[in-house]
């Protein structure tokens, strides 16, 4: 697939669903996977500020959680999530890593590159997601490995040295978050699946990996 045109490869690997699932029925779904949530702050499209939150300049707009206490807030209780989402239906999603899943998120290119290989070749890439100008590929957690001192956990570009030949790659795991689909990016633009999770065990993160670093050489 080198060398193909990203807009072709983008039309090959297939466009999101046109109808918009409401954030409410996507965290239920997220839910009957075993997969919590908890609301987050979105974008302002009016007004003087960029997010919802109560925080002046917020540096990541609607691209966080509301609330410091989100690890012990998130949950997979029905009536819990929608109670949140029935008061503020426009809140994002946040989903907690390294409870359920682990989520490896990469620059748009490399990540369509890895997810055309993979479907060449026939791996299992499992649940993929678009984040604006990046790709989100969700793995089954490794939870807290003896060697996780040569892997990272933020949403920062970090990572050390046995990694920097793989630019711009993050590993979400334990004391992380991601924004899911359908969350509204400040462009006005949703995060979407490229691959939806269907309830299939989640494929190993270290497999996934080797496609991933290949993609980003």
């Amino acid at each position: 697939m080198v060398g193909v045109p990203l807009a072709r490869r983008t039309k090959r690997l297939g466009r999101p669903s046109r109808r918009r699932v409401s954030k409410l029925e996507s965290v239920l779904q997220y839910a009957a996977l075993g997969w919590a949530s908890c609301p987050g702050a979105h974008p302002l499209r009016e007004g003087g500020r960029a997010c919802s939150c109560d925080r002046v300049g917020c540096p990541d707009p609607g691209a966080h959680p509301l609330s410091p206490a989100w690890q012990m807030q998130a949950t997979c209780d029905t009536t819990q999530l929608t109670r949140w989402w029935r008061q503020d239906e426009d809140a994002n999603v946040i989903l907690p890593t390294g409870r359920v899943f682990d989520v490896f998120d990469m620059p748009l290119e490399a990540g369509l590159t890895a997810l055309a290989r993979m479907d060449a070749s026939g791996s299992d890439t499992g649940p993929v997601a678009a984040n604006g100008d990046r790709v989100l590929f969700y793995v089954a957690t490794r939870g807290n490995p003896d060697d996780e001192d040569e892997w990272w956990s933020c949403h920062l570009d970090c990572g050390p040295e046995t990694i920097d030949s793989m630019p711009g790659l993050r590993w979400h795991c334990r004391d992380s978050y991601v924004l899911a689909p359908p969350s509204t990016l400040p462009t006005g633009q949703p995060v979407s699946w490229l691959r939806p999770p269907d309830g299939r065990p989640l494929p190993d993160p270290l497999r996934v990996l080797d496609w991933l670093a290949d993609a980003c050489e």
